[in-house]
């Protein structure tokens, strides 16, 4: 059996309430969606985090190091295509590149085999996953903290038992924004924030410091990316956890990251940072630091459903009798193509998703959705 094609799209919806966050505004979503099609017409389905048009054009690079090759040999696979790019792609949009067909490949090996991907990562820990919510982005209103607060309780009336806000406009800003969050969600409901490394080191200390009493979660991407002192430092200081890695890439970024203890908690994106393979590689490491994994996580169905079979395989370190539970995140700002483009639907119970059983990653992609959101060129 040989791969015969690879098919790349790029599916794009205008958002009708576009919404920011420290960094930049959405006005519509783009993501790169791989189909690999095997001799026999079975087929995985991968997804790229990163600008769709960039990560489409990389897949089409790529596609000719897979095209013929055996669609059960992963990860000879993952691994020429890494050595084809990495002289100029240690990080960024060619891994994720990178990402998508592999991610593409776990799932039609899965269904060739008749397994679900978690068996063939190694076997599930949990059939279920606890997900947090990530929404809480900023729009133009004349009462954002009133937002906010009604779109938090909003999760937790789904059924969400911890959601993650985001924060980076400002300290007073955001610890405004926090504590009225805390105060209309109780205290039973987890809490985390993410700055999108909107602040410098000492504005990040002294917001933990400020919303410490309120016991949130995790401070997710407080400082700059490529600021390995400044997350070391504040890792040491902070009174609440640190959490990042949703801007590396590849196993040796990851060592970077950990080796430096810049967080308590690393969160590789699963289509950024080398797919499920490297992935799998970055949780081991993860281990051997003794820094638990929670994915970072903001596609399509594609994606969720690689992270939760991903996370139903993880270890939580350290090992005990009453094991904390593993978390995926769960995105639910505006997106169509998170909703409509992949089936079946995933249901929240107690907080928690269950672990797709069927071969390969459990979803399928709706291939009249697939032709409303395309993109003609």
């Amino acid at each position: 059996m040989k791969i015969e094609r690879i098919e790349s799209y790029v599916v794009e919806q205008e958002l009708e309430t576009p919404f920011y966050f420290s960094q930049f505004e959405f006005r519509s979503r783009q993501i790169c969606m791989v189909k690999v099609v095997a001799e026999d017409g079975s087929y995985g389905w991968g997804e790229g985090y990163g600008p769709a048009t960039v990560v489409k054009a990389g897949v089409e690079f790529l596609s000719p190091l897979v095209v013929g090759e055996d669609p059960l040999q992963v990860e000879a696979v993952w691994q020429k295509m890494h050595l084809r790019a990495l002289d100029y792609a240690r990080r960024g949009v060619l891994v994720a590149a990178i990402s998508a067909i592999d991610i593409a490949l776990w799932d039609l090996r899965g269904k060739l085999l008749g397994q679900p991907v978690s068996v063939l990562l190694g076997g599930r820990r949990r059939e279920q996953v606890k997900v947090y919510a990530t929404g809480m982005y900023f729009v133009e209103t004349d009462d954002l903290t009133s937002k906010l607060v009604e779109e938090a309780q909003l999760y937790a009336s789904q059924g969400f038992c911890a959601l993650k806000m985001k924060v980076g406009l400002g300290v007073d800003t955001d610890v405004k924004h926090v504590r009225a969050v805390r105060a209309a969600i109780g205290a039973d409901m987890q809490l985390m924030v993410d700055a999108n490394h909107a602040y410098s080191l000492s504005e990040a200390l002294s917001f933990a410091r400020q919303i410490e009493e309120l016991d949130i979660g995790f401070f997710e991407e407080p400082v700059s990316p490529e600021d390995y002192e400044g997350y070391r430092e504040l890792r040491q200081r902070s009174p609440i956890p640190i959490a990042g890695g949703e801007c590396e890439y590849l196993l040796a970024g990851f060592r970077h990251l950990l080796s430096n203890r810049c967080v308590d908690i690393a969160q590789p994106d699963i289509c950024g940072a080398g797919g499920l393979t490297e992935t799998k590689r970055i949780a081991a490491l993860a281990t051997a630091f003794q820094t638990n994994v929670l994915p970072h996580s903001w596609g399509t169905g594609i994606a969720f459903a690689a992270g939760l079979h991903l996370v139903s395989t993880l270890d939580i370190v350290p090992g005990r009798l009453r094991m904390p539970e593993a978390m995926l995140e769960m995105d639910r700002s505006e997106s169509a193509l998170r909703e409509d483009l992949t089936h079946p639907k995933f249901a929240i119970e107690d907080g928690r998703v269950a672990v797709p059983t069927a071969p390969g990653l459990g979803v399928d992609v709706d291939p009249d959705y697939l032709a409303r959101y395309a993109r003609a060129d």
